[in-house]
C-alpha cells in the first residue's frame, strides 16, 4: 500500500477512526463477533458499517441496539437475518459477489487455465478429492501418477524408472487422505513399456506421460 496509508493497530483503532468501515474477513473463531457491543460504540456518530464477510462477524444485536440509540448511521450487509430485514437504516443485499459478470468471466478463465495446466503439465489446483500439486518444468519429459497413499509407492516408482535406465531429475509427491499424486521429471524419454510397468504397480490408478517439445 502507499506509504501514506497508516496501518491500524487493532480493530478498535479502525472503528474509532473511520466513518465508513467495510469488513472482508472469513468467519473463524478469531473473527466471530469481531464487531460487537463493546467496540461498536467506538465508531463516530453516524458512521456506516458494511459487512460483506459472514453474518457471525458482526453482532446483529449490537447493530440493532446502536441503530436504536441513534449512534450507528447505517448498516449494510449481504447476509441479512430476519431481524435485519425491513429496518429503515439497514441495507440488505443478496450474497451474489461471485455471480457478477466479471467474476463469472474470471472463473471461466481460471478453469480453462487450470485444466490446460493439468493436461499439459500434470499440475493440480482446487481439486475436490486430490491434493494440490504443482512443479515447475525442469525437463521435457514428465510422468504424472495418481496412486493410493500407501508405503513404498515412491520406492516402486523410482525402481521401475531406475531399472529402465532413467534418471529422475526432479520429483514431487503430495497426499490427501487415501489419495496421492506424484509428478516426476526425467532426463530422457520414457518408453510405453516403462509407463506400463508403472501403471501395473499395485495401488497406481493412472500414469500419464507428458512430454513437451524442446523450446
Amino acid at each position: 500500500m502507499p506509504s501514506q496509508v497508516r496501518k491500524a493497530a487493532s480493530v478498535a483503532d479502525v472503528l474509532r477512526n473511520a466513518q465508513f468501515v467495510t469488513l472482508h474477513v472469513p468467519l473463524v473463531d478469531a473473527t466471530r463477533n469481531m464487531v460487537n457491543a463493546d467496540n461498536i460504540r467506538l465508531m463516530p456518530p453516524g458512521a456506516v458499517l458494511l459487512n460483506f464477510s459472514r453474518e457471525g462477524v458482526v453482532s446483529n444485536d449490537a447493530v440493532l441496539s446502536s441503530l436504536a440509540a441513534g449512534h450507528l448511521g447505517r448498516y449494510v450487509c449481504d447476509f441479512p437475518s430476519a431481524a435485519l430485514l425491513g429496518h429503515e437504516r439497514i441495507v440488505c443485499l443478496p450474497h451474489l459477489g461471485a455471480c457478477t459478470r466479471e467474476a463469472e468471466e474470471n472463473c471461466a478463465v481460471m478453469v480453462a487455465d487450470q485444466l490446460r495446466d493439468f493436461l499439459e503439465d500434470g499440475n493440480i489446483a482446487n481439486a475436490v478429492n486430490f491434493p494440490s500439486v504443482s512443479m515447475g518444468r525442469e525437463s521435457a519429459y514428465r510422468v504424472a501418477i495418481a496412486n493410493a497413499n500407501v508405503p513404498n509407492m515412491l520406492g516402486q516408482i523410482s525402481t521401475a524408472m531406475a531399472n529402465a535406465g532413467l534418471n529422475i531429475h526432479n520429483m514431487v509427491n503430495k497426499s490427501r487422505g487415501d489419495m496421492a499424486y506424484t509428478l516426476v521429471d526425467i532426463d530422457s524419454a520414457v518408453s510405453p513399456a516403462v509407463l506400463a510397468d508403472i501403471a501395473s504397480i499395485d495401488g497406481v490408478l493412472s500414469a500419464r506421460y507428458l512430454p513437451r517439445a524442446a523450446d
